[in-house]
């Protein structure tokens, strides 16, 4: 029996006066009318065809329907199958013409800083009373026109200036269409509505979200208007056999749709100097903007996708990469502008669903094998969870449906037996023999079921994933490289792939849309002045030759060849545990002590040559046993007398039990650990041995490298050498698109050390599944300040934070509760208010920055290169009025760089734009774990590792499957605590 995926329209067929409609549950099911992948012609492998004669036979769908109750839907006359339907119009009004202004740029308008409301609490008879008085929270402007310090650099950026009349007026319709169907059918009967009703449309392009909304540039001739469409929907492909034997006519089913049109409201662009532009007015034009795109691409959330920019490319696993565009309207400084990008994702591949789980999983590889054999309880888990909630079709019969996957029969096919209509019971496989004169071949493997309500099984054999569904699982590491290769183009090349994209017959400014709209985009990036920031002087370890440099290089990085760390640590009692290896890497180990012992000594960090005990040699197997590791490490620690202070881990591979190691290491026990692979060892580059040392001393207390000139000196007027400061960051990390269970992990850092500010200590919180503000703020701020409190024996009298992993969407949001928090936590200490500054902190965003035809290199070096070290942006691209600004503080070695985005939404220290960028850009000098700037400014990078150590707690070994449904939230499972030796240690880095 199938149940159809998403709601099928009401049919109508030249033989009847009625129409009967079969409604479905599952309103957000896609539904394409379009089967364009080969395996449709049963092609691929399984040896089986099927001819039709007549697409109207009375063969069952797949198993018996239960009798249904027809919906009758009374039509005089009868319709014929092209029959073009009149409309029920309410309101008759006269068109009017449209006056045709200037055109102008959004820049005409001012815009006005948002604002939000707070709840603010009042303490009666020691019980907390909500206030229900809104109070608003304005996010900061812009204290400057910009910064002026660096050095100037001409620029391109990867935004289009969008020039509209504020004028035009737009119209706003909410259109209803019966019965609910997929985004793909209503595209086709939008298409369909405007060619057969132009006349009541005021002959309007309208443009259409997929969804509620239409969009006019003209006013409809009638307020409210119900219409009645004739759909043609193609059931694809016959069969090579029959394909002849059938006329055009048949191939189609003519379906009806009723559809509401009524207006909504109607708007424009005219502000005055204190009003922004409307945010709907701003959607109105980004729909617009992407009518003809979503026409010819396949849509994946602002971004689309097509074979014609390369092609797609298998990446392994059952998934396929392909190249895309991304875009998106947003308020500038210059105006409305279009960011656009170029983009790849995986989606998974449309094949047969037998072919794509030999693909998937390796238990499947050999598929001769389950034509006599079962899967296991646990195979069969692994199999449900890849296929659960995917869309697939069938192959055995001509139709459009699509079907999604609910989960598995308990019963192999073989086995599997239903009632029909009458209550006679039949077996599945005979059923497809008598019906379809198909034989099953995998008899031992489950049906797919496709309802949640009733018993509605497909052979997998019989099933083809559906095209355009993105692959929401974690990719593994062989195919996130091959994704990354696929969209790691240089400069140039990215660049011109942009380019192409607003020229071709694709992009954003094709089709006719925009000319109805009164739109004009320009093809030509956005030129623009940055600077380039001035690199810190760094101070180094006394004990070397060199004990300050400025960082003079291009790519601003610097080698410890004659010099030590800024602080260098002494490990006297430490062991080393081998997982797996062959007897030549396990005899390599004494070897490798001695050099690493050597490289650290070079650095100024003392490593004993000897460790407390003999190196340990397990096998990988207890990496996948908790309990029995668990008691290893326990050992080793008991044989150093509780007192150890570092365990080195070498991995023959990777493996999920490093999760349990560290969970165990620095929850259980209480030692930090640093874990590297047999692979590395074999080389034992400097390099490595280097990096490998700065990581062990970050961990054990150590620190890198200090800014030789200290804040107070720099920043004078905010900051003051006796006044310390504390820098803050904080991340949530979410667990992946397909895990319904698992608690999201938040993570807050504090810096404890003043001025260096290169020490960071951790608090970790699970909380609510996919909740992004953080529950537990106050809490773990308040931790943060004890902390800092016992080691500079005063709280600091400013705190700086920074928050990542916020969505512009949810600026206001985070700001009010999370800045209320952060006070909270103060206001535990009697008359402690603290000015502060709340940016928030954004890495994933598709702007792009471009160096022009004059080079800033010299002529001796390719003009293909990134954007220096250093380079900020504050003006033109970045918002009208907020403080937000653009610094891209790395080298980008491959690929394009990409700028971090900074958002200030609070600032009680009144930076200034000058002093904001110098702060950040010389924290990013600052990182304990390499010689070079970074990209992202450290407290919220040492942030975002604590909160993926978080999740490594949750997750001891893999994900846990659940069959909890998004609508109960699972009660969230609390970390466990760290222990008191590792709490004040940066062991997360």
């Amino acid at each position: 029996m199938e149940e159809e995926d998403s709601n099928t329209a009401t049919k109508c067929t030249p033989k009847t006066t009625t129409c009967r409609g079969i409604e479905s549950a599952h309103n957000h099911h896609y539904h394409h009318h379009l089967l364009q992948n080969s395996y449709y012609r049963f092609g691929y492998g399984f040896g089986f065809g099927f001819g039709y004669t007549n697409q109207y036979q009375t063969f069952p769908a797949l198993l018996p329907l239960p009798p249904s109750l027809p919906l009758q839907l009374t039509v005089s006359p009868p319709f014929p199958p092209n029959h073009r339907f009149g409309a029920r119009t309410h309101f008759k009004k006269a068109s009017r013409k449209q006056n045709n202004p200037l055109l102008a740029t959004s820049s005409d308008s001012q815009f006005q800083d948002f604002s939000v409301s707070q709840d603010v609490e009042n303490k009666e008879n020691g019980r907390k009373i909500m206030d229900t008085k809104q109070k608003p929270l304005a996010v900061a402007r812009r204290p400057d026109s910009g910064g002026v310090e660096g050095k100037s650099i001409t620029l391109f950026a990867n935004h289009f200036l969008v020039q509209f009349d504020p004028s035009q007026k737009i119209f706003h319709y909410d259109v209803e269409i019966f019965p609910n169907t997929s985004k793909e059918i209503s595209r086709m009967i939008k298409k369909k509505l405007v060619e057969e009703n132009s006349p009541l449309l005021s002959g309007a392009l309208p443009v259409y979200d997929g969804r509620r909304t239409i969009y006019s540039p003209i006013e409809f001739q009638d307020n409210k208007l119900e219409l009645y469409i004739s759909l043609p929907i193609s059931v694809g492909e016959l069969l090579p056999s029959v394909k002849s034997m059938n006329s055009d006519e048949k191939n189609q089913h003519h379906k009806i749709f009723r559809v509401n049109i009524k207006l909504v409201s109607k708007i424009d662009g005219k502000v005055d100097d204190f009003t922004p532009l409307p945010q709907e007015y701003i959607h109105a034009l980004d729909v617009v903007l992407r009518e003809n795109p979503t026409e010819k691409c396949l849509v994946s959330g602002r971004s689309f996708y097509l074979s014609s920019m390369g092609g797609g490319q298998e990446i392994g696993g059952g998934a396929i990469a392909l190249r895309g565009f991304f875009q998106s309207l947003r308020p500038t400084q210059q105006g409305l502008a279009l960011n656009v990008d170029f983009s790849v994702t995986a989606f998974h591949e449309s094949i047969g669903v037998i072919l794509y789980l030999q693909k998937r999983l390796d238990f499947m590889h050999d598929i001769t094998q389950r034509k006599m054999t079962s899967l296991t309880s646990e195979e069969k888990k692994e199999v449900e969870k890849v296929l659960k909630n995917m869309r697939v079709f069938v192959c055995h019969r001509e139709t459009v449906q699509r079907y999604r996957v609910y989960g598995l029969t308990v019963e192999v096919t073989e086995n599997i037996w239903f009632p029909d209509r009458d209550g006679k019971k039949l077996r599945l496989v005979k059923y497809f023999k008598d019906h379809y004169g198909y034989d099953v071949v995998y008899r031992n493997l489950p049906c797919l079921m496709i309802s949640r309500r009733k018993p509605c099984y497909l052979p997998m054999e019989l099933c083809v994933i559906c095209e355009g569904q993105k692959f929401l699982g974690k990719l593994s590491d062989d195919q996130t490289a091959k994704i990354l290769k696929m969209g790691c183009q240089r400069p140039r090349e990215r660049k011109a792939i942009i380019d192409k994209v607003m020229e071709g017959p694709v992009g954003p400014t094709s089709g006719d849309q925009g000319k109805e709209f009164k739109l004009q985009v320009s093809k030509e990036m956005t030129r623009l002045t940055g600077r380039i920031l001035h690199p810190p002087k760094l101070k180094l370890g006394n004990g070397g030759h060199v004990r300050n440099l400025t960082p003079s290089r291009h790519d601003r990085q610097w080698n410890l060849l004659d010099s030590h760390v800024f602080e260098g640590t002494s490990v006297e009692r430490w062991a080393i545990i081998s997982f797996g290896g062959t007897l030549d890497q396990k005899s390599s180990l004494q070897k490798f002590i001695n050099q690493l012992s050597q490289r650290c000594a070079q650095l100024g960090i003392f490593l004993s040559k000897n460790t407390v005990i003999s190196p340990l040699f397990e096998p990988m197997h207890v990496l996948g046993n908790p309990k029995l590791l668990e008691s290893k490490l326990k050992k080793i620690h008991k044989a150093a007398f509780n007192n150890l202070q570092l365990l080195i881990c070498v991995m023959e591979r990777k493996h999920k039990g490093y999760a349990d190691l560290k969970r165990i290491a620095e929850t259980s026990i209480g030692i930090v650990s640093q874990c590297c692979l047999y692979s590395n060892l074999g080389k034992l580059s400097s390099q490595f041995l280097a990096n490998l040392a700065l990581k062990i001393n970050a961990k054990v207390g150590g620190c890198t490298v200090a800014l030789y000139n200290p804040l107070p000196s720099q920043i004078p007027r905010i900051f003051r050498q006796d006044d310390p400061v504390i820098f803050m960051g904080a991340d949530v990390t979410h667990p992946h698109p397909l895990d319904d269970f698992s608690p999201s992990v938040a993570a807050v850092v504090g810096s404890m050390n003043w001025p260096a500010a290169n020490k960071y200590v951790s608090r970790m919180r699970s909380q609510t599944h996919r909740q992004e503000i953080i529950q537990d703020l106050s809490t773990m701020v308040g931790e943060i300040l004890d902390d800092f409190n016992q080691e500079l024996s005063q709280l600091p009298t400013r705190i700086i934070f920074f928050r990542d992993g916020v969505s512009e969407t949810q600026f206001y949001k985070v700001l009010q509760e999370e800045l209320q928090a952060i006070r909270e936590a103060c206001s535990r200490f009697p008359g402690y208010t603290p000015p502060i500054t709340f940016a928030v902190v954004q890495k994933r965003h598709h702007t792009r920055l471009f160096l022009c035809d004059t080079p800033y290199f010299s002529e001796s070096q390719l003009l293909d290169e990134n954007v220096p070290p250093g380079t900020v942006v504050d003006t033109t691209i970045t918002h009208p009025r907020e403080f937000d600004f653009y610094l891209c503080s790395h080298w980008g070695v491959k690929g394009t760089s990409r700028p971090i985005h900074y958002h200030v939404l609070w600032d009680e220290n009144g930076f200034t734009s000058d002093e904001v960028q110098k702060l950040v850009y010389n924290l990013c000098y600052t990182f304990v774990r390499c010689t070079k700037p970074i990209s992202l400014v450290p407290p919220a990078y040492y942030a975002h590792l604590a909160a993926y150590r978080g999740r490594l707690y949750l997750d001891p070994s893999e994900p846990r499957s659940t069959t909890i449904s998004r609508a109960s939230l699972p009660k969230t499972i609390p970390l466990p605590k760290l222990s008191e030796n590792i709490r004040k240690l940066m062991f997360y880095c």
